[in-house]
């Protein structure tokens, strides 16, 4: 029942949401650092100006920048044999237009990257997670200008170059793919229109969101061949939040509309990353939604030789999609209806492990490149008891099913080579801002009012995950 040998078992985190240190080292302000706190009934506020006596969950996070040797040991006793971090833009670039990269960010992660060779445990390093320097928000409007582009590979010049031999594994967008979804303006390219202040009610105009993404797409394939000529050991990956969707009934209404709905959701961005173009049905998708790609002449030759090495997701839920407006449902961040078949978390996402095999086998049979799962995990209310320990058995049984449903992937045929579950240590939520919503096996005394001594603490789940790396998942 063991996993593929060398297979590459560890944890997930992302720097706006764990590192704090928001201005230590020259580091720049991102556009995480303009958001307030919020909950799962409150949404974030976006403020350009930054507001006194007004908590900013990102400021400090669980200050792993003052922490993360102890953090790293952790992840070494745990037997982490890999560690998807990501690098904050603006530690490395603060305005993201500076012509020499700042020395101290760079030192940072180097020290950061080193701490993880010396107990063996690889970086699995994501360039852009969700943190775009805010001067480029401010003075493009994100990503949606396409000089923007060349910045980012600057930035990926740097980093490349001041990590090669160290770093083999890259991804250059986190979950590019929420550029397809109003969410995504500032969240994934920056975009912060007029008259925008809540995070989850952005103003948004499809048409600048999709030109935004198309230079993302731009930006990506340059990275991936950047990265081959400075390092040709490198191996470089795309990041999709993979939103798994079933019809809700059989009518061949519901059929179509789910069809529909993956095909922006979840294949559009593969499509361009991994096959190097965009598939067919965007065409009509951009003409019915009244989208034109400004697209330069090199353009599509730049996506065919930019195509990924490997392909990597995130997967947490799945909902049901129908052309039956009475029959959908709030509460799910992928919108659609619920399945009346699944339960849920406490935030209202739907516990699905059989869909994770489905998602594995669907992306497979359609990329046949080696995939990863970098992102998964449950998001629950942690309650630490009188003797001081946290049993966290939900965690446990949801990690458990998701780990056989990988495993049965694997006996599918899949070439699955990695799992790094979200939060392995807890950090702020990106989409609520808060830290009430737990994912990891360590616990933080952070707190949503801005209280907490930063101390970390073992949950039950450290010592049950620490025994399935050991035996390479053959214990459950």
């Amino acid at each position: 029942m063991a996993f593929p040998k060398g297979f590459l078992w560890g944890g997930a985190t992302a720097a706006n949401q764990l590192e704090g240190g928001y201005l230590a080292g020259g580091k720049g302000l991102s556009d995480a650092d303009v958001c307030t706190g919020g909950s799962h009934t409150q949404s974030k506020r976006i403020t350009p100006v930054l507001e006194a006596d007004t908590f900013y969950p990102s400021h400090e996070a669980i200050d792993h920048y003052h922490r993360y040797q102890e953090d790293i040991a952790l992840f070494a006793e745990m037997g982490f044999k890999v560690y998807r971090f990501s690098i904050a833009w603006t530690r490395i670039f603060p305005t993201g237009e500076e012509t020499e990269p700042n020395e101290a960010g760079l030192q940072f992660y180097e020290n950061l990257i080193d701490e993880c060779l010396k107990y063996d445990i690889e970086p699995l390093v994501t360039i852009s997670h969700y943190e775009m320097p805010y001067a480029l928000t401010e003075k493009y409007n994100g990503w949606t200008d396409r000089r923007v582009i060349d910045l980012y590979v600057t930035y990926c010049q740097a980093i490349f170059t001041r990590f090669k031999g160290k770093v083999k594994r890259w991804l250059t967008f986190n979950e590019i793919n929420c550029g397809a979804m109003p969410l995504g303006n500032l969240l994934s390219l920056g975009i912060l229109n007029d008259g925008t202040t809540e995070f989850m009610h952005q103003i948004d105009q499809p048409q600048l969101r999709f030109q935004a993404l198309h230079h993302q797409f731009i930006a990506s394939a340059k990275a991936v061949q950047l990265g081959h000529e400075i390092d040709q050991d490198n191996q470089i990956g795309c990041m999709i939040a993979y939103m798994m969707s079933y019809p809700l009934t059989p009518n061949p209404a519901d059929v179509l509309e789910n069809q529909k709905v993956m095909q922006i959701s979840n294949y559009l961005c593969g499509d361009v990353q991994v096959r190097g173009a965009y598939p067919s049905f965007a065409k009509r998708y951009f003409t019915e939604n009244d989208i034109q790609i400004e697209k330069e002449p090199e353009d599509d030759a730049i996506l065919a030789a930019g195509k990924v090495d490997f392909y990597t997701f995130s997967y947490y839920m799945t909902v049901c999609q129908t052309t039956d407006e009475a029959a959908k449902s709030g509460g799910n961040l992928m919108g659609g209806a619920k399945n009346p078949y699944l339960t849920s978390s406490d935030w209202g996402w739907q516990i699905d492990p059989l869909g994770l095999r489905i998602a594995l086998n669907e992306i497979y049979d359609r990329y046949q490149i080696p995939l990863m799962v970098v992102e998964n995990g449950l998001g629950a209310y942690d309650k630490i008891k009188a003797d001081g320990t946290i049993d966290d058995d939900y965690r446990i049984d949801y990690l458990k099913q998701h780990i056989n449903a990988m495993h049965e992937a694997v006996l599918d045929g899949v070439d699955l080579i990695g799992y790094t579950p979200w939060g392995c240590i807890d950090l702020v939520s990106a989409s609520t801002g808060e830290m009430a919503k737990r994912y990891g096996f360590i616990y933080v005394e952070k707190y949503d009012d801005g209280s907490g001594d930063f101390s970390r603490c073992r949950k039950k789940s450290f010592d049950w995950y620490k025994a399935v790396i050991a035996s390479n998942g053959e214990k459950l």
